[in-house]
């Protein structure tokens, strides 16, 4: 996995009229939960902000990094749990980060890439992704960039589900009947398929002899 830096500023105020005052200076309101714990067992959250510039890479990227996150001056290894767009302007709202620990398994969704191309494909039919990401559980060190899937083998109708996928070390939490991909059927898939199903004209007969 792929490690980026960011830095932030603890914050003091909190609610609603904390987080409007940090955006109206173009911060972004963050919390870091961890380790830590009250007495009640709840994760305790630390407050903070950040700059638009210093989560740029990390917000809009397809990859997955691990966080080296500094927040006046004490630096934590956190990664990225939550993100809230705005409904109409799509700015950031809001940033959830955990802290993770060399030991502690995490989940994370991990980008899915396919490779190679489906049988179903090449009779005509069409491969849908249905899904981008996966959620896998692992030591943060020992989750992939990306989990890689070979389509060759699809026919048809036929499809690649949560369950189908075994890599070692992983963990994938994700419903296990899920869809990753399928090869869909088209005109020309059923066009090939009726024509291959065919029977074969029949030869014409010989002719009998001429009667004497």
């Amino acid at each position: 996995m792929k490690s980026i830096d960011v830095k932030g500023t603890a914050r003091n105020e909190f609610g609603k009229k904390g987080a409007k005052a940090l955006r109206s200076q173009n911060l972004i309101p963050c919390n870091l939960y961890g380790v830590e714990r009250d007495a009640k067992g709840l994760p305790v959250a630390k407050a903070f902000s950040v700059t638009f510039e210093e989560v740029r890479k990390l917000v809009y990227s397809p990859d997955i990094f691990s966080v080296n996150l500094t927040i006046d001056g004490t630096t934590v290894l956190a990664v990225m749990r939550e993100i809230q767009f705005h409904p109409v302007k799509d700015n950031i709202l809001h940033i959830d980060f955990y802290q993770i620990t060399p030991e502690k398994p995490i989940v994370m969704a991990v980008p899915v890439k396919l490779n190679g191309l489906a049988a179903g494909v090449k009779a005509g039919g069409k491969l849908d992704q249905v899904m981008r990401r996966v959620k896998a559980k692992a030591l943060y060190t020992a989750i992939p960039e990306k989990i890689e899937i070979d389509v060759t083998p699809l026919g048809i109708g036929k499809s690649f589900k949560v369950g189908d996928l075994k890599v070692e070390g992983i963990e994938f939490v994700s419903p296990k009947e899920a869809v990753i991909c399928t090869v869909l059927s088209t005109r020309s898939a059923a066009a090939n398929a009726s024509a291959e199903e065919a029977p074969a004209a029949e030869a014409p007969a010989a002719e009998a002899p001429a009667a004497e």
